[in-house]
């Protein structure tokens, strides 16, 4: 299956993973939120993964824009992205339809998926940024107890997530037996060195679950281009470029 994340407007970069995708034949896919904010295609993002019949969950940002919530500054954010990230996510809030807010209010904030293979059951647990916030960020140095706790309350084998924009995997042995954390990146605004299209792909076997991470280029200049003649402000194009 293809777990993938983060999409935040860009249609081109939802595009590329959507082909590749196809490329593989996978025919399971899960979309773990943020469709909206950064790019200028929101309507067209949701529209997409509507059409599709893609299952997926309420970002924090897809939340913010359904619910029209208050922007909270983050601690992370210095001045100057405080106040490009309020401008571009009330460009959202005034762009994006009726009809498709009302789609991002229904989502779901977590899925659970079962998979019966022999005699074994293997629980997954897809979440936007943690099984307790879609606005907390679980990276890759978590604290190994608390991670093996959020799964123990859920009862799940694997726990996937998005939000940070940053990729990895990571298996800790437990008493239980394995447990596997996958974030899957973003599509639309990766946060590692290379600007590219980031999304998971997940097998699991009687024995073990294993997973890929897979990266997509597409046309930056073009997502860029775009955003600089919208009223996104050009903050969020300079980040793609550079």
């Amino acid at each position: 299956m293809a777990i993938f994340s983060d999409i935040h407007g860009n249609l081109p970069a939802l595009e590329a993973v959507l082909e590749d995708i196809k490329k593989k034949n996978i025919s399971q896919l899960y979309c773990l939120g943020d469709l909206v904010d950064f790019a200028p295609w929101g309507n067209e993002v949701i529209e997409r993964i509507r059409s599709l019949g893609i299952p997926c969950l309420q970002g924090n940002h897809d939340q913010r824009i359904a619910m029209n919530l208050p922007v909270v500054p983050l601690q992370h954010h210095g001045e100057i992205e405080t106040l490009n990230r309020i401008g571009a996510i009330n460009h959202s809030k005034s762009t994006i339809n009726e009809p498709n807010k009302l789609w991002l209010a229904q989502l779901p904030c977590q899925l659970e998926i079962s998979f019966s293979i022999g005699r074994i059951i293997k629980r997954i647990l897809l979440v936007h940024g943690s099984t307790r916030s879609n606005d907390e960020y679980i990276f890759e140095d978590h604290d190994q107890d608390d991670l093996l706790i959020m799964l123990d309350q859920t009862d799940a084998d694997v726990l996937i997530m998005g939000h940070t924009h940053l990729p990895y995997i990571k298996q800790i042995d437990a008493q239980s037996g394995d447990k596997v954390f996958i974030n899957c990146g973003s599509v639309g605004r990766s946060r590692e060195k290379m600007q590219l299209a980031t999304y998971a792909v997940v097998s699991i076997t009687e024995t073990n679950v294993s997973a890929e991470i897979v990266r997509i280029p597409y046309n930056i200049e073009t997502v860029a281009s775009a955003i600089y003649k919208s009223r996104i402000p050009d903050f969020y194009a300079d980040f793609l470029l550079l």
